[in-house]
């Protein structure tokens, strides 16, 4: 990751993190123990690498660093255990999934247990009906015909004529968005929104110039569209903070062509570490979500922003 130049422990943003969301050490111990984990796992391939990758997560997992973390799922730390390994003996490498290897498919998993335990026991949204009936959502269409939004993104068509021109237009100027199919529905919570544009303000200030503005992958989905895309190959794991409207994925890679990775990368990162999200690198995108503690700060920065 590129390192911008900014004083030493002054936010990237401007702006301090706010105190009331600031990381227990149990988190920054947890994260530290999963990439220490991760280098025994690095090169894992084929029978004997899913062998060796097993072994080291019956060694592992029950740490002291993992258990504070774990035990406090859903589904407790057993459950969460035996549904790794049975991930990393079926797992199998495509194009479609975020875990381009076993060191990714266990860094996102275990990464995503932070979402679980801030958001694994609210009631997610079971089928997209759920989710276009939930008056908790807001639609971002009027916002960003207003020009209120300072993110991009893209709905999914059904419409056979548009996903031809969008098809042709990839063939033509291939680099020119994102390769992503977009959004299911561009519905999500005012605190996502808020997260993002704060985001995508920050981004727009720091980034070279000519860079786009920030881009956004995925929103809030249902339980059914999940189980759906983890039936292609997607890495969808369940729970999801998705699921309940909590979370988003940002574009990382399509960034990297002018010049702002490391840009963005920082400004995450940034948030990360005071504690307001939880962050993963998926590759293409990175996997935001949102503190619980940190809502109420942003469902306020929204109803400034937002409300007309």
């Amino acid at each position: 990751m590129g390192v911008l130049r900014h004083p030493p422990g002054e936010p990237v943003s401007g702006r301090p993190p706010s105190s009331d969301t600031s990381p227990p050490p149990h988190l920054i111990k947890f994260r530290a123990a999963v990439d220490d984990l991760l280098t025994e796992v690095v090169g894992s391939a084929g029978p004997s690498g899913v062998q060796r990758a097993e072994a080291v997560l019956g060694r592992r997992l029950y740490d002291a660093e993992f258990r504070t973390v774990l035990t406090q799922t859903p589904e407790g730390m057993s459950s969460v255990v035996e549904s790794l390994t049975r991930e990393v003996r079926d797992y199998r490498p495509n194009d479609r999934s975020a875990a381009i290897d076993l060191t990714a498919l266990i860094r996102i998993f275990l990464l995503s247990q932070i979402d679980a335990v801030w958001w694994g026991r609210t009631k997610a949204y079971a089928l997209d009906a759920d989710m276009l009936r939930a008056d908790e959502l807001v639609e971002l269409e009027p916002l960003r015909r207003r020009g209120a939004l300072k993110i991009r993104y893209r709905t999914q068509s059904e419409q056979l004529w548009t996903r031809g021109v969008r098809a042709a237009m990839r063939r033509l100027a291939p680099d020119r968005t994102p390769r992503t199919v977009g959004l299911r529905y561009a519905r999500t919570r005012p605190e996502v929104i808020a997260l993002a544009h704060s985001l995508a303000t920050d981004f727009t200030r720091l980034a070279p110039a000519g860079t786009p503005e920030l881009w956004v992958n995925s929103l809030t989905r249902s339980v059914d569209y999940q189980l759906h895309l983890r039936s292609l190959g997607y890495s969808a794991v369940l729970p999801s903070a998705h699921c309940v409207g909590y979370a988003v994925d940002i574009e990382m890679a399509w960034f990297a062509r002018f010049g702002a990775r490391p840009v963005l990368e920082e400004l995450l990162l940034e948030r990360r570490d005071s504690g307001a999200v939880n962050v993963i690198d998926e590759g293409q995108a990175w996997h935001v979500c949102i503190n619980p503690a940190a809502t109420a700060d942003l469902r306020r920065a929204f109803d400034r922003e937002f409300s007309a």
